[in-house]
């Protein structure tokens, strides 16, 4: 049996190496089309054993030209950074290890090592100190354990007990938030059986933010209603934050409980340099972020961190007479929406461990400074508009049809899709469309700890040969 796992995790990591290896000579897009893909993996299945070996070299070879550069320094795509190599190893060990970190008596190095992991996140990310946490699978479902948090604290100041009596007869709670909201806080919301009915959302001022006289007069109008405030810290598109002193501070006259979104932007609390983008964000009532963006960890990794303790843990909080407590330890299914879940706190220590805190701090501000470098570089090419320059490591750019004909919105979008789609072609550098302000444009996202001055020049000379 042991030469089974020698023999097959040595045929994976030699794999994995050549993978990682090439990634600078490699395209960053997809080679194969789906029917290529659809052709080699949707095959019947096997009626009798394979040798493991055997899989997982058909799996490598199947699945060739269908893994996208993403681990590489010169992907620019959603908001997706790559894997530390000490991330990356500690999450292989994971795998092997193969705890259930549900509680501390399933797994009792998982569960400190998420204790210490938590603690070193709360510090970097310049949060309470006495808040609870918890590691998800990423920001969605972060968003919805903070929410549940939320529906808590909300609802049993207002004598109801949620979690016995549910929703039905409930207060309705309501949600006010930026029209740029995230689409993940939709989805929380549904969940959580709240009701995108009662998401409110609120008009934003041309840097992105929510503005306060609104947010004021959405706040007067149900002065009973128990209400949560979504704010934002690096909106998806353009990086932006909200105005956190002021609006905490209103949302607080009026009761309500703030909640904070900051997948990307919570990380510039790491830098020096982009720490007062963020200014009062720790007065707000809970936080959600990805570890698997800025921090560099692999998938799935989302942080849920929560100021009122007893809320967080009232909400997910379960006992069974089969179920071992851990005395003075602590019991990571307290507080997490999972069951039987990975131990995916032991990648995120180690990237903190491989960092520190002063590698954090550098590894965003590096982001933002080729973000900025590629949106300049970019920007300067003949028939590009350059429609955000980055606040943090997001910007946008738009390309202009030079056809003398076109003149409408809709032509230069075409143009735009059909210049992305030349730049993926080429292999050189992979960048995703968004539509904002009504137009489509190029997003431009730096996350990835390998990003280089020479991953960027690449990247602007693949748009050049594009255009």
């Amino acid at each position: 049996m042991n030469n089974h796992f020698r023999e097959t995790l040595g045929v994976a990591l030699q794999h994995a190496l050549a993978h990682l290896e090439s990634l600078d000579a490699s395209s960053v897009a997809a080679t194969v089309d789906l029917a290529t893909l659809r052709s080699r993996l949707v095959k019947p299945m096997n009626q009798l054993p394979m040798d493991p070996g055997q899989v997982v070299e058909e799996l490598v070879a199947d699945v060739r030209g269908g893994i996208l550069g993403s681990a590489g320094g010169r992907f620019f795509g959603w908001v997706i950074g790559g894997s530390l190599p000490a991330a990356l190893a500690a999450d292989w060990l994971t795998a092997a290890w193969d705890q259930n970190a549900a509680r501390y008596a399933c797994g009792p190095a998982a569960a400190v090592v998420e204790e210490a992991a938590g603690a070193w996140l709360k510090e970097i990310l310049r949060l309470p100190e006495a808040a609870s946490f918890a590691f998800v699978t990423g920001c969605q479902m972060a968003h919805v354990t903070c929410l549940a948090a939320a529906r808590h604290g909300l609802l049993a100041a207002r004598g109801w007990e949620v979690e016995q009596r549910g929703l039905s007869g409930a207060p309705a709670i309501r949600l006010l938030t930026s029209g740029l909201r995230h689409g993940s806080i939709e989805r929380a919301v549904r969940l959580l059986g709240l009701g995108l009915d009662n998401v409110i959302d609120l008009p934003a001022d041309s840097q992105g933010r929510l503005q306060l006289p609104d947010l004021e007069r959405e706040l007067q109008r149900e002065l009973a209603r128990p209400t949560v405030v979504l704010l934002q810290a690096g909106d998806i598109n353009t990086g932006a934050f909200d105005s956190f002193p002021e609006c905490i501070a209103m949302a607080k006259r009026y009761g309500a409980w703030v909640h904070v979104d900051g997948a990307i932007g919570l990380w510039a609390a790491a830098s020096p340099q982009y720490r007062h983008l963020l200014q009062g964000v720790e007065q707000a009532d809970s936080w959600a972020t990805d570890g698997h963006k800025w921090l560099n960890v692999p998938f799935d990794s989302g942080y849920a961190i929560v100021a009122d303790r007893e809320a967080h843990q009232a909400s997910m909080l379960h006992r069974a007479p089969y179920l071992i407590t851990g005395g003075d330890a602590r019991d990571e299914g307290d507080w997490n929406p999972e069951w039987s879940r990975r131990a995916r706190g032991f990648a995120t220590y180690a990237a903190l461990r491989q960092l520190g805190k002063a590698g954090v701090a550098d590894m965003v501000e590096r982001c933002c400074r080729h973000a900025r470098a590629l949106v300049s570089g970019i920007g300067q090419l003949a028939g590009t508009q350059v429609l955000w320059e980055p606040v943090i490591n997001q910007g946008l750019v738009r390309f202009l049809d030079p056809c003398a004909a076109a003149n409408a919105t809709a032509d230069h979008d075409r143009y735009t899709e059909a210049v992305i789609a030349r730049i993926l072609a080429t292999g050189e550098a992979f960048f995703g469309p968004t539509t904002w302000r009504g137009v489509r444009c190029m997003r431009i996202s730096v996350c990835n700890w390998q990003t280089s001055e020479n991953d960027v020049e690449r990247a602007v000379r693949a748009v050049a040969a594009a255009l």
